[in-house]
Parts: structure tokens; sequence; C-alpha cells
């Protein structure tokens, strides 16, 4: 009986009798390292929307499949004192989401594309019984619905063809469009692409639709000259523009976030702030002005102070986002309320009486809870958890005292349904879509360390063990380099790139917060700028010789890095400027600075991280472009890119492959035709992780001749 199995038996006894269920509990001898198939198929739980009274829970949940007509994506509801399970509050084809309650808490409205809809609508469901009933039937769909206050609308969004008035305008383009015997597309302005499509000439736009029979939707900014102008554009997201649009309190009108500076986007930043139009029609007029971005306009629940999160537009390419108050009603200069906390906001919500914010922030590898008072004042820490990470947190706007409720999720634990009162040591689970799955897999809670660079930083480390555990054994190493810059590895479940599923039975992996992560400060993030791939890729090399040093179960001749998007650039980078590693793996990663500069959706943030434009010719593009140490690459590598990514155009790795072909470098060469940044799809994401553990198998595990180390 080997030391492993031994200690798995010990551990396996000591939970039964924390858990006085032996009956049930199974062994931890019995659990198995995760597969592709139960990660895959873990149930995905969204965040709750709690109803007005406070009374209610729903929330979306996909149940995933690897063929996506199999795939099923339900709203559930649930009472928030937990006193019943969830039940299916709706079902059939298509994917439910976006849900908003009516203030009565007795219906709610939510968007999908059910069977027979061309695109996304917005369906109503009162809560007493009966079928959902679709609301809107338009050829642009619908989405983000918000309910009035008096409960007798809907205001929602839909992209629009600019220039029309009306649907059977909007129509009539898009049919015209369709019989159009050529194919082409034309621009005369910049941008031209975002993340994986083309950017036509279509608009978003805020349409109010009462519920009375026979109602028409009604678009409040068709005929404006708001729209017209030529940089007009909501909130750009990776699923699309967003306006965040928001019903008055007295129902008389709406405030949204747009931009009017778009079509700078070439030489130049743009904000966003947000603007007032009223129902009856005219244009809509500025709440916010001045070099910062503003978004998620947020009433208190007695309508009398408006917040929103507001991120400073300056020189930095990245700064801390922020929760603002608005002069509430006409707007005027925004009022910090978060100044002296030096994290980015993610989320916030209220209680209540409007006394109290409670708001997310990413923190040292977790996304950690914070409260406010709503006047401003210090940000303190909600309660101190030891693992995991919360999103999604929302207050009833009725119920006193407050109780929070979101969704809370670590790299052991699937995200599921939380309730968090104020006043608690820690939160409470509600939902257990996928406690029994997890019970069954052999892995453990990731481990945190800190270590002092040369450079005199202190750098954040997550460490990820293999399934059976030995400390008397060696296991290879693997880096793995978050994307971003500006994000953060945290202990957070995740389908891309699952710390524990690349784990597997073999390998530790190593998580290091370089230089540029969040969750560390603003100038932490700020001083990756001008020092976008040596300063980090230093550090990560040395994250891996601490680890080594401190862990002597880590086998230091056996060496990989991997890393997507920033992670894959620095991946190639470590390609140019050092052979300590074994082999490599880079998905959607840059080898050319200025060809990315070139061909990216987005350019000019690109010229500010780098000191200026290409053709200035500074240190950096001279510097730190990896294609310029070409001479230098010996490192086995493979390379997995998305065809329709438009963030790391395919280029970038076609340009890698051809160095890597004409030098006779060990490689391959995998592209997703059907996938964009991401690899999402069920059958290409299992494809993907059985090529990286090949890949790793082969050049860590002694099948191959390894190259020589430094």
């Amino acid at each position: 009986m080997n030391r492993a199995w031994k200690q798995q038996m010990l551990t396996g006894f000591v939970l039964l009798l924390m858990t006085g269920r032996g009956c049930v509990a199974q062994s931890f001898a019995e659990k198995r390292p995760l597969t592709h198939e139960v990660l895959w198929q873990m149930k995905r739980v969204g965040a709750p929307v709690p109803s007005p009274d406070g009374r209610w829970l729903v929330f979306p949940v996909a149940e995933p499949a690897y063929s996506e007509s199999d795939e099923i994506s339900d709203l559930w509801i649930m009472p928030t004192d937990g006193s019943t399970k969830p039940r299916r509050l709706t079902s059939g084809k298509g994917t439910e989401r976006e849900v908003d309650w009516s203030h009565d808490s007795r219906r709610i409205a939510f968007s999908a594309k059910r069977e027979g809809d061309e695109k996304t609508q917005i369906y109503v469901l009162d809560l007493a019984g009966g079928e959902a009933v679709r609301v809107t039937s338009l050829s642009s769909g619908a989405r983000s619905p918000r309910w009035s206050p008096d409960g007798q609308a809907l205001l929602f969004q839909s992209s629009v063809f600019t220039g029309a008035l009306d649907e059977e305008s909007n129509r009539k383009i898009a049919e015209e469009r369709k019989s159009r015997k050529y194919q082409a597309r034309v621009y005369e302005g910049f941008p031209i692409r975002y993340w994986d499509h083309w950017l036509d000439d279509v608009q978003t736009h805020i349409l109010i639709q009462k519920l009375t029979e026979n109602s028409a939707p009604r678009d409040l900014l068709a005929e404006t000259n708001f729209v017209k102008q030529p940089g007009f554009a909501g909130r750009m997201t990776i699923s699309g523009e967003d306006l965040d649009a928001e019903w008055t309190p007295d129902g008389a009108s709406v405030v949204f976030v747009a931009t009017l500076d778009k079509h700078k986007a070439a030489w130049s930043s743009y904000t966003t702030q947000i603007y007032q139009v009223p129902l009856v029609g005219g244009e809509p007029t500025p709440l916010t002005r001045g070099q910062a971005s503003h978004k998620a306009p947020t009433f208190s629940p007695d309508g009398k102070q408006l917040f929103c999160l507001l991120t400073p537009d300056n020189s930095w390419v990245y700064n801390v986002t922020r929760i603002a108050q608005i002069p509430w009603p006409g707007g005027g200069h925004a009022t910090l309320l978060t100044s002296n906390f030096d994290r980015s906001v993610d989320n916030f919500t209220l209680s209540g009486d409007g006394k109290i914010l409670f708001l997310t922030a990413e923190e040292a590898g977790q996304n950690k809870l914070f409260t406010v008072p709503s006047t401003g004042g210090p940000v303190k820490p909600l309660l101190r958890n030891p693992e995991g990470s919360y999103s999604g947190i929302a207050c009833p706007e009725q119920e006193t005292p407050p109780t929070l409720y979101g969704a809370w999720e670590s790299a052991t634990h699937p995200t599921e349904v939380v309730r968090i009162a104020p006043s608690a040591a820690r939160h409470e689970t509600l939902t257990d879509f996928n406690l029994s799955a997890a019970a069954e897999i052999d892995w453990q809670p990731v481990r945190h360390f800190w270590f002092t660079s040369k450079a005199g930083k202190s750098i954040h480390n997550l460490l990820v063990l293999p399934a059976g555990f030995d400390a008397t054994q060696k296991y290879p190493l693997l880096v793995l380099i978050h994307g971003g810059p500006f994000s953060m590895w945290k202990d957070g479940f995740t389908i891309r790139w699952n710390y524990h599923l690349l784990a597997g039975s073999d390998y530790v992996v190593l998580l290091t917060n370089y230089t540029g992560s969040t969750g560390f400060g603003e100038r932490f993030a700020q001083a990756i700028q001008g020092d976008p791939l040596k300063g980090p890729g230093l550090e990560i090399n040395e994250a891996a010789d601490e680890a080594i040093r401190r862990f002597a179960y880590i086998d230091g001749t056996r060496q990989a890095a991997a890393g997507a998007s920033y992670g894959g650039h620095l991946v190639n980078w470590l390609q140019a400027t050092t052979n300590r590693f074994n082999c490599l793996i880079s998905h959607a990663g840059l080898i050319n600075l200025e060809s990315q500069w070139g061909t990216s959706d987005g350019i000019y943030h690109r010229e500010v991280m780098n000191g200026g434009p290409p053709w200035e010719q500074n240190s950096v593009w001279r510097q730190q472009s990896p294609i310029r140490y070409a001479a230098a690459f010996r490192t086995p590598i493979l390379l997995t890119v998305g065809e329709n990514d438009f963030r790391v155009p395919l280029n970038q790795t076609l340009e890698n492959w051809s160095v890597l072909q004409r030098l006779r470098i060990p490689s391959k060469l995998i592209v997703f035709s059907n996938e964009n940044h991401w690899i999402q799809k069920g059958e290409n994401s299992r494809f993907f992780y059985q090529q990286v553990r090949s890949w790793l198998e082969k050049w860590l595990q002694g099948k191959q001749p390894l190259p020589k180390t430094e």
C-alpha cells in the first residue's frame, strides 16, 4: 500500500466522521480524476435575479451537450429561504436569459429565441400560471427587457439598420440586402470588425412596447439627430452593443449609455456617457461629461439617487473602475464613492433602504465581497471568504434588513446560487446542481503563494496539484499564463483552460499573476504599459524557479508553458527568449507586434501600450516583438487558433507557423474553422484538450528526446 493511497484512505475516513453520513458519503480513495466529459456536462448555473419583494429567485441553468441540438437552457425558480428545491420554470428549445421582474413581483420578462423565432424576442411569464407570451416579433430581434415602474410597458434594445424609422422600413432594408446580386462590404471609417464579426450599418436603439393588445413598439431614437452622428454606438461587449438602458423612477424617460466618438477609434480612445431621452420624444440630453467612461446606471430603490460605474480615460491603457454617484435629476459632475479603493469594481447592488452599496471586486486571486455607504467612505470586506469567487450579486429592493443573493464558485466547486446575510460570517448555498458530480472528482483546492521578484515586486501565484497527488513523487511543471493582460488567475471554475483537467494525474500547474494582472492595485496593472512582454516574461520564469525551489515534488527538468490570447503572446515571447521549457502551447498568440496592430479589431490602445505607432519604431516595437528573435527559436510548440478570431487574427498564428516550418522546429498547427477567440463548442473543446495532453505527453513523459535546456 503506497503512501498516497494510505493518505487518501485516511482523508476519506476523516471526511466520513466530519459529515456523519458514512452510509452515503463516498470515500476519497474512490474518487477519480476530472475528465472532459464530466467537465463539459456539468450544469452551468447563472446569477440569480431576486423578486423585488425578496421571496423568489429566478436564474438560468444551461445543460450542455456535445451536440448543440441537444443542449438545454431554461429558467429555474426557487424561494429565497431555500424551503423547497429549485424547479424548472421554462422548457423548450432555445436559451432564456436577461430576466427582469415586474415591480409587483408577479411577472418576469426575458429574452429568448424559441421555435419559430428567426431572432431573439421578448417574452413575459405570469408566475400565477400559464405559458410565456411573446410580446415582440421584430425582424431585427429584441433583447434586454426592463419593466416600466407601473408595469404597463417594457423597454428593450434592438439592432436596426441605420436610417430605418420603424419595423416596416427596417424589414424592407433587410429584404433588399438579401436580394442584392453582389456580396461586398464597403467602409469609409474605422472600426470594421469586432471580436468575431464584421460590423455592418446597424445601430442599437431603445424601443418601448406597451402591453396592451395590438400595441406596436416605438423607437425612441430613430428620428433623433443623436443617432445620425457618425460616432454613435452603444457600449461594446463580446455579445454585441449594449446601451445599458433603464427607466427613470417616474417612468417618463429612459437613461442609457452611448458614445458619439466611435468613429475616432483608429486614432483616439473614446468614452461612453449616460444620456436621458423622454418617452414623448426629443433629443437625448447628457447626464455625464468629461474624460471618463460610464456604464451600468442604477437608481436607488426610492428613486432619489443615480449611481454608475466610472472608468477614467487618460494616458493609461488600464484604469480601475469605481462606483460614482450622479446628481439626479439633471445630471452633472459624478462623485466617486470608492475613490480610495484600489480595486476595480465588477458589479454592485443597493440595499432596500438605499444606504449601503454591496460590490464585488478582484483581489489576490479571488472575487470578493465588499461594502461602502451609499454616500461614500471606506470600503470594507463584507466577509472574508477563504476560497472561491462571487459574481452577479443582487439585493431585493423591498427587503429589509438586506440579504444578498449571487453566484459562488471555486476551482473545485462549480457555480451554485448562494445567499449572504451581511451579518453572517459565510454564505449559504441554496442549489446543488453539480455538488454530487464534484464530490466524485479527485481534486484539491488551489494553493496560494507569493514571492518577491528580482525587481522587488510581490508576485502572487496559484498552484494546482494533480489527482492522486503524492508529495514523495516528482511531477512535471505546466506553467499556465493568463490572457488579458488586464485579468487575473483566480480561484474560480472555468471550462476553457480548466486547471484540474490540465493537471490530470500527471502535472503540477503553476498560475502566475504577472505585472499587468488586475486585483493587485491600479499601479501594478498599469506597470505593464511600455513593457508588454519582457517584464512579465521574466516574472513567469522567476515564478517557475521559485516553485521548483520551494516544492520538492516538482521536477525542474520537465517544464512546459501554455497560454491563450495575451498568455499566447507571452508563450511566443518565451519561445524567443529562453530554452528552459521542454515544449510550449500557444493559442491565439501574437508573434509580430506590428502586424497585430494592423489587423486586430482594435488598434489605438496597442500603440498607447507600446509608446507610439509602429512607424515610429521606438524600443518596444524593435525589442519586444517575438518574430525579431526567430533565429533563437528552438522549443517544440503546439499552435491553435480559431479561424473567426478578429481579436488576435489568424494571420498571427500563420506567421508563427511559417517561421517554425522555415526553421524546421517540431511543431503542430490546429485551426478551428468554426471558432472565434475562444474554443467553445463541445467536440472542439474535447479535441483541443486531447491534443494538449498528447503534446505534453510527447515532450514531458520521455516519449521523445527532450530539447536541451539552459
